[in-house]
């Protein structure tokens, strides 16, 4: 079947269409993306602006034409932390069901987590052991770990790099002094869920995902042989510390001239490192794998399994 998955995020309104049956893997036929960073149009009371509902209705709808024109099966559309913790999130969906005809379900974050540790799991398969698994999005960082598909672990935390940029780099570029608050903050809210899961937990291989972390592991990591003509791509907590000061210094408009950094991710990128150094030191990884497959793919293969 021809599976569409929409994910109206903090950063972006993105459409991955896939052609998927069960016991195979998916395989892209399309995709559409619209940079939306969502965080910019929350006002004092945390509701999101008027221009950016419009943004919203106009992203989806592009969307929702190219979904059209592609002739799904099925599409699965969903919205994460912006509109899930938005003042008037509720008022956004229902403006979005009626312009757009589109009704989206809203993931909670622990539902962020397990979808995405499934999508790694199937990535990595059963030989890797225990994961202990990073996912930075726009608005919130998923932690997750286990050694099934279910995680034992799924938590979420108001980390994301939209987030954090808004509210700690309020200049471009940011400050030494606005990076050292935001590592400070970054390590308190960590030291809390660290405590909250109940410590460190062991795990065979610690993974990272989202368009962050790659972006990141592009500028700043390496790659190792996987299995087969594969590649792993791998992200050193010395080598990220060693960008970020580097990365600062520099205007997000120029960013985009370094290996790896988006102009989509360009704004948010600094607090996206900042965030990640931070995890990678509270959960004590100095190495991390970076997974090309995250929560879209988790929510496709789902999807996959209901069917079988």
């Amino acid at each position: 079947m021809r599976l569409g998955v929409l994910d109206v995020g903090s950063n972006t309104v993105h459409l991955l269409v896939v052609d998927a049956h069960p016991g195979a893997r998916p395989i892209p036929a399309a995709s559409h993306k619209s940079v939306l960073r969502l965080m910019r149009y929350l006002d004092d009371d945390g509701a999101i602006s008027a221009a950016g509902v419009e943004a919203i209705l106009t992203a989806v709808r592009d969307a929702a034409e190219v979904a059209r024109r592609s002739g799904l099966d099925e599409l699965l559309a969903f919205a994460t932390s912006a509109i899930r913790e938005a003042a008037n999130g509720a008022e956004v969906l229902a403006r979005i069901e009626e312009v757009a005809g589109i009704r989206l379900d809203v993931l909670s974050g622990a539902d962020e987590a397990r979808l995405t540790f499934l999508a790694v799991r199937r990535w990595y398969g059963w030989s890797a052991g225990r994961i202990l698994l990073f996912d930075i999005g726009g608005g919130s960082l998923e932690i997750a770990h286990g050694d099934d598909e279910t995680p034992d672990v799924a938590r979420s935390v108001p980390l994301g790099a939209g987030r954090s940029t808004i509210r700690y780099l309020p200049t471009d570029p940011p400050t030494d002094e606005q990076v050292d608050t935001l590592r400070a903050h970054a390590r308190a809210v960590l030291r809390t869920a660290v405590d909250e899961i109940g410590g460190i937990p062991e795990s065979d291989h610690v993974v990272g995902s989202s368009k962050t972390i790659r972006s990141l592991a592009k500028l700043a990591g390496s790659t190792e042989d996987g299995v087969g003509a594969e590649e792993r791509s791998i992200l050193k907590l010395s080598r990220l510390d060693d960008w970020i000061p580097r990365l600062a210094r520099i205007p997000a408009d120029a960013r985009p001239n370094l290996p790896g950094i988006t102009a989509d991710r360009t704004f948010q990128i600094v607090a996206g490192a900042v965030v990640l150094s931070e995890t990678m030191r509270a959960f004590r990884a100095k190495t991390l794998e970076v997974s090309p497959w995250a929560l879209r793919e988790g929510l496709i293969l789902r999807r996959i399994d209901r069917l079988a």
